[in-house]
């Protein structure tokens, strides 16, 4: 149910046809808009219901495989349960078939793809076989295969996905929360609907072994301390409280507390050895380090992780340099805390005192509160000369927002429903050594098919500049 627009059903739907059961995959989009992932599946034996749902393939089927983005309490569902189905996502198959128990899971509102391929990279310096997979375009179930009784297994996982697990009691034994921002507020009822969903990464836990980590600097996040079923360790980018075990940054030094031996404080690396700039990243190091090193991962194969990751694509990528501009690509920033994490890293890879940032935001409504991102695009520290605003169901409530923080309208050009135009005109509007940031704040259904479309097609525009 919901094949998806970015591959997210092709590997279950796979799987199942591979396992020899009948398959059926219903879509309310179109045959058109799911062409590229239906010319993925091309030539298995699958039946397709597009464009609608009907009531006789729910009544009729013994198990219903949901998208994450299908919200929980739709009817269809019901009606299967009712009618005998079991209801299933895929990860939560993939936790009942999987033969490894050294799962690691690794979830927040920002942060956590990167924390994820961090710690994978620790990890397969350390063992090779290891899998990276989850709420990545990387399908957990096709790499069922690949996976032994002892092999590690680290998934991102979403809220939506933690939802699944949650229904069917289901944690990975080895958990961190990067942190907790308002997000999907159009999904859940309020923020704390929203911590419920994220709470079971560790709410089901079992075993001595079992941990999770969490980031002391936030606090919504630390408490999460007050219910979670084993053990906790920490992160944060000040010092540890005596009592409080795991990875912090001090003097410059990324700093392992061991909970076994926490009088010894061991150094991982300089601060200055990650490749990434941002006070988030430093938090995503620092948690990658106290979930790898709680699972075993001995120190060189962390230090190796550390020392040879050089971020993603889409957050805060840089795209090229033209005429002493430079073009950073951010489009994963669908929340304005990542607007304000993204202008704070950017502080620190200024060639100039006099560099200004022109910021391409805006687009589809999450029903968040721009309120933060507004009062740090109007603090002189960060430098916003000029923000470029696509159109979409948030940007006039941006608008107000910014307007209520005290940027001038002088500063806005809006709306733009042409990406190539808005480029155009952020381009038009800087100059040398300014930095041309697409960092939306706002998810990007309307003008693209998914945010990492916005992406391809910012590093398309760019690159023909």
């Amino acid at each position: 149910m919901g094949l998806g627009l970015h591959d997210g059903g092709l590997g279950v739907t796979r799987f199942l046809v591979e396992q020899g059961a009948e398959v059926t995959v219903t879509d309310l989009r179109t045959a058109e808009v799911l062409r590229p992932t239906l010319e993925k599946l091309a030539g298995l034996p699958i039946n397709y219901v597009l464009g609608e749902h009907r009531e006789e393939d729910f009544r009729q089927a013994e198990l219903v495989i949901k998208n994450p983005a299908v919200p929980r309490e739709a009817g269809l569902l019901r009606l299967a349960h009712q009618a005998g189905a079991s209801i299933e996502m895929e990860l939560t198959l993939f936790f009942k078939l999987c033969p490894s128990p050294f799962i690691l899971g690794i979830t927040g509102t920002r942060g956590k793809t990167t924390t994820t391929l961090l710690a994978g990279a620790m990890f397969k310096a350390w063992q090779a076989d290891t899998i990276v997979a989850g709420n990545l375009r990387v399908s957990a179930l096709a790499k069922l295969a690949e996976i032994g009784p002892h092999t590690p297994v680290i998934l991102e996982l979403s809220s939506w996905q933690l939802e699944g697990l949650g229904e069917q009691q289901l944690s990975p034994p080895y958990a961190v929360v990067t942190n907790l921002s308002p997000d999907h507020l159009n999904r859940y009822c309020d923020m704390e609907d929203y911590a419920q969903a994220k709470r079971n990464i560790y709410r089901w836990q079992k075993g001595a072994a079992a941990v999770v980590v969490l980031n002391l600097d936030d606090p919504l996040v630390s408490r999460f301390a007050e219910d979670a079923p084993q053990r906790v360790s920490w992160f944060s980018t000040q010092p540890l409280p005596v009592g409080k075990n795991g990875a912090y940054l001090h003097e410059g030094n990324l700093i392992w507390r061991d909970p076994a031996k926490p009088e010894i404080e061991q150094v991982i690396v300089p601060a200055t050895t990650l490749k990434v700039p941002g006070q988030h990243n430093l938090q995503n190091a620092l948690a990658a380090i106290s979930l790898a090193r709680l699972a075993g991962c001995p120190l060189e194969c962390i230090r190796t992780g550390l020392e040879n990751f050089k971020g993603l694509p889409d957050r805060l990528e840089l795209v090229r340099e033209v005429d002493g501009i430079r073009f950073y690509n951010d489009t994963t920033a669908t929340s304005p805390a990542g607007v304000v994490a993204a202008l704070e890293a950017l502080r620190s890879v200024s060639r100039s005192e006099e560099r200004r940032i022109i910021l391409i935001a805006g687009g589809a409504d999450k029903q968040l509160d721009f309120t933060p991102m507004a009062r740090a695009i109007a603090n002189p520290i960060n430098r916003v000369a000029h923000l470029v605003l696509l159109d979409g169901t948030a940007t006039p409530r941006l608008v107000m927002a910014l307007e209520d923080a005290g940027v001038s309208a002088s500063k806005l050009a809006w709306p733009f429903d042409d990406f190539s135009e808005a480029i155009a005109t952020a381009q038009a509007l800087a100059k040398k050594d300014d930095l041309v940031l697409l960092s939306p704040g706002c998810a990007s259904f309307g003008m693209f098919t998914h945010e990492f479309e916005r992406g391809e097609q910012f590093r398309e525009i760019v690159g023909k500049l």
